[in-house]
């Protein structure tokens, strides 16, 4: 690759020669076709892990009528936006990328960024509800139920899709193609918004707030609350463990609290939360989320950053920024499409439970396994899963005692 002769014409080869210039010609030709042949790998990498384990996600919840929960109705909504990102922004931003050339017409040029624009706002609103369900879910267990239900889920999740697709309108209407002269004197064609430079800094900025900045906010203390819950937690039950004086209102306070974060232990990490087990379960849920923040801050920073940065100064980034750069961190931003499945989906033994029963040719063996390791997983937990938060409930009901502490019973049992 790096000695291709035939890509340097014989005049040009005399010159370079006689100039003295031959190393650093190589040189950069090489350069050039590495990044090239490492933007190409990394793209059809990212696109079939991200095709592939969205499709599975789709697939799966959508055939196993038992996953269709509230949080994985979300996740089904996240995996057909993700699945949206990778099919329509990745081949259209790599292949103009290389050619320099957006080669598809004016049509595919509006199409193309219409739905990547509706693929990246579902998604970033799908993780903020999906932050904000799982933040109910512990904080405030019992207020929760009674709104966190499929048919809410549906609502919330129709009115982020209907949204976003108002929301980006503007693509379609001002996308074009724009004419620019390419260095071998030919004319390429460029898929761009073609607004003033006022409108287009208005554009982008808002795009920054809504779909950057907001949500991030919104996710970082819904997860930084729910991680201060989880500790508090911790600290409650190492506190107990080692006085071992707690009364009975603190013990009760104690199963309040067990009862109520089991059910997001057992969404996330599908396991029977036993006593001994308890605080390995919420130490690992918070790293779990704090990987989940990292992720979402690390895919989309750059590329927020740079639309910001063209729209102010256009000239200076696609001068620094053109090329093997621009295509590094527009993967960067499609690497989300391929992670997310992995840490909401793949990493819970539920799922992939369900995978195996869905392509499996004994499908119905593995539920029968599925449904007897469940039960087994209920007793063994003291019916932590189902019964105690079927007591909590009945005791809610029946006590004033309980219903004055369902409120603050995660609070109350933290600070004792």
């Amino acid at each position: 690759m790096c000695f291709n002769i035939e890509c340097i014409s014989l005049a040009s080869w005399q010159l370079l020669v006689k100039s003295g210039q031959i190393t650093h010609a190589f040189s950069r030709t090489c350069l050039s076709d590495m990044n090239q042949t490492v933007r190409i790998v990394l793209y059809v990498f990212i696109f079939l892990l991200s095709f592939i384990g969205n499709s599975l996600i789709i697939t799966v919840l959508v055939r196993n009528r038992r996953m269709r929960t509230v949080t994985n109705l979300f996740l089904l909504s996240l995996a057909v936006s993700d699945l949206m990102l990778c099919v329509f922004c990745m081949p259209f931003t790599l292949i103009p990328n290389l050619m320099k050339n957006f080669i598809f017409g004016t049509g595919m040029c509006k199409v193309a960024t219409y739905f990547m624009g509706i693929s990246v706002s579902v998604s970033t609103f799908n993780l903020v509800a999906i932050s904000l369900e799982r933040y109910s879910a512990i904080c405030n267990p019992f207020k929760s139920r009674t709104w966190q239900t499929k048919s809410h889920a549906a609502k919330v999740i129709t009115a982020t899709w209907v949204v976003s697709s108002l929301l980006m309108l503007p693509y379609p209407i001002g996308s074009t193609l724009v004419p620019f002269m390419r260095s071998n004197n030919s004319t390429g064609n460029m898929c761009r918004l073609v607004w003033s430079s006022d409108v287009m800094q208005t554009w982008y900025v808002f795009l920054l707030l809504i779909l950057f900045l907001v949500p991030g906010i919104i996710m970082m203390t819904a997860y930084g609350l729910t991680s201060l819950e989880l500790y508090r937690g911790i600290t409650f039950e190492m506190a107990n463990r080692k006085s071992n004086k707690g009364t009975g209102k603190y013990h009760r306070l104690a199963d309040l609290y067990t009862s109520a974060v089991n059910s997001l232990y057992k969404s996330l990490l599908n396991k029977a939360v036993y006593p001994t087990a308890n605080l390995m379960a919420k130490k690992r849920v918070i790293r779990m989320l704090l990987v989940i923040m990292g992720l979402f801050f690390l895919c989309w920073t750059p590329i927020f950053v740079v639309n910001a940065w063209r729209a102010f100064d256009r000239r200076s980034a696609d001068r620094l920024l053109s090329g093997a750069p621009i295509s590094f961190i527009h993967l960067l931003s499609y690497t989300s499409a391929c992670v997310n499945p992995i840490v909401y989906c793949f990493m819970n033994k539920r799922f992939r439970q369900g995978v195996l029963a869905t392509f499996s040719c004994c499908r119905d063996d593995v539920d029968e396994v599925s449904r007897s390791s469940t039960r087994r997983s209920t007793r063994g937990a003291g019916g932590m899963g189902t019964r105690t938060g079927g007591q909590a409930d009945g005791n809610t009901r029946s006590s004033g005692t309980i219903t004055r502490l369902t409120d603050t019973s995660i609070r109350g049992s933290a600070q004792a």
